[in-house]
């Protein structure tokens, strides 16, 4: 399990080590914020389009070549600007290593519920979530020292050396897992069991998870400038986040594998603590955003492994690279959808109004469930 931690850690660090330290240390590259868009969408729009894709394949296949393939192929194209300090190279780098966590990243997931059975697949995501969340703290911070200390082309340095050095470790210690024998899968099929509810309930909480992680990254450090914090509180703010997420998701996965916990009601439990925080984010001062941080972070770090577990614990072992490839491509949707629905609102009004209509979409289903709830037991009206 340990390379496919790595491989988690690797995706996770490579994504936000460079997209927080290209608007300060692009180089030549970057010469407007238009540019900037341009190379920090190219990672995101790769895998909005290549992971369903290569998920497939793990099916078609095996993940572990796959796995290979695309760890491969980031050491590969990290090294591409390591090598050659050149603005149009920046770019093919950026895209290549976005197509590249497209295939090693669904694979990754495949294979985690692949080796383990059933009743450690909480565990076994939640151990996958938490070195992920890892690789999102340190990506900003570390990234940013080893920009400082010698450029942005040590960092791709860097970058390549932990893809080829995680491809090598999978090769010796992860077994192959071959390909399963399936039916023959027509679109029509592929539609129907991509509408069933145990796919889109999982995958729709996945999604806003992401969304409000992203808000709460992006936003909350705008939130604590008005408070009045200086750049290193409103960090650690944002690091409080991080760190409630990777606490709680390994102790998440251990509560759902023990049965004192269920993929639904921690789900549910999970989108209205994350709702609570947005809302938090709302009250005035230090403690708004403190306390929002924390409650977003340890919302998101429910939701995020009993939501892959849940889809494990759905989905053929055949179709696993497949679900996961395309749960993921909810991850990214919600990644982008939730800042541009909060940022939309606040232009129109304020931040705070930005925060507590997301806040609101994501309390919806927690609050109808626990009013079913209600309604269904004895002397209800």
């Amino acid at each position: 399990m340990w390379p496919l931690y790595a491989a988690g850690f690797t995706t996770a660090f490579g994504a936000h080590g460079i997209a927080a330290n290209l608007g300060g240390h692009g180089g030549g590259a970057v010469t407007s914020l238009l540019v900037l868009g341009g190379l920090l969408a190219l990672y995101d729009g790769a895998e909005v389009l290549l992971k369903p894709v290569f998920g497939t394949l793990a099916d078609r296949v095996g993940a572990r070549p796959v796995l290979l393939g695309g760890l491969v192929a980031f050491a590969a194209a990290s090294a591409v600007y390591a090598l050659a300090d050149s603005p149009g190279l920046l770019w093919a780098a950026r895209l290549g290593q976005g197509a590249a966590a497209s295939a090693f990243s669904p694979s990754a997931s495949a294979l985690v519920a692949r080796l383990n059975p059933a009743a450690k697949h909480g565990r076994a995501f939640g151990g996958y979530g938490f070195y992920k969340s890892v690789g999102y703290t340190l990506g900003p911070l570390l990234g940013g020292a080893l920009v400082w200390t010698g450029g942005l082309r040590l960092l791709f340095t860097v970058l390549a050396v932990t893809g080829a050095a995680v491809a090598a470790w999978a090769a010796l210690a992860v077994p192959v897992v071959p390909p399963l024998p399936k039916a023959r899968q027509t679109v029509l099929d592929l539609a129907r069991r991509l509408a069933r509810p145990d796919f889109l309930r999982p995958t729709a909480a996945l999604a806003a998870a992401t969304a409000a992680l992203s808000v709460g990254v992006g936003f909350l450090p705008v939130s604590g400038r008005a408070a009045g914090l200086d750049t290193v509180a409103t960090g650690a703010a944002v690091s409080v986040l991080a760190a409630c997420a990777a606490v709680v998701q390994p102790r998440a996965g251990r509560a759902l594998d023990a049965g004192r916990l269920t993929a639904r009601g921690g789900i549910l439990a999970g989108l209205l603590l994350t709702a609570a925080g947005l809302g938090c984010a709302t009250l005035p001062g230090v403690s708004g955003v403190l306390s929002g941080a924390a409650l977003i972070g340890v919302g998101t770090g429910l939701i995020t492994p009993l939501g892959f577990a849940a889809l494990a614990v759905s989905t053929p072992a055949e179709r696993l690279g497949q679900t996961m490839g395309t749960a993921e491509l909810g991850r990214e949707l919600g990644d982008a959808g939730g800042p541009l629905l909060v940022a939309t609102v606040a232009a129109l009004t304020t931040l705070d109004h930005g925060y507590a209509t997301l806040a609101v979409l994501l309390a919806i289903a927690p609050v109808t469930a626990l009013v079913r709830r209600a309604a269904r037991e004895p002397g209800s009206r």
